[in-house]
């Protein structure tokens, strides 16, 4: 693990946000076991083979969780928003989140790198 992403999550002003990143961290752990991690334009990215796999970044009110190479995954309807090829999931706080399925969906989405 990265310890400047490490920092990254650490650093985060609100606790539900911090806990949120590293949960999804952990999915990317997942579904990536070999991936390459590093804060690139100031937000952790997450890298197969030398390609962007995802992406989190925070907002005021959200979490977001981008998946890169997402042109052939069937998403949930409503649930993503973005061009064919990177799709953006924004988490708020208390919201449920089904960290499984965006795990499968990510390992989909990296299966060609």
């Amino acid at each position: 693990m990265n310890q400047e992403v490490t920092d990254f999550i650490e650093a985060l002003k609100e606790p539900w946000q911090g806990e949120l990143s590293s949960r999804l961290r952990e999915v990317v752990y997942q579904a990536i076991p070999d991936v390459q991690e590093r804060i690139q334009y100031k937000k952790p990215h997450f890298l197969k083979n030398g390609k962007y796999a995802a992406v989190i970044s925070t907002s005021k009110d959200a979490v977001s969780f981008t998946i890169f190479n997402a042109n052939e995954l069937a998403l949930p309807e409503g649930m993503f928003d973005g061009p064919p090829e990177r799709k953006t999931i924004k988490l708020r706080q208390g919201q449920a989140v089904d960290m499984d399925q965006l795990s499968s969906l990510l390992s989909q989405a990296v299966a060609a790198l």
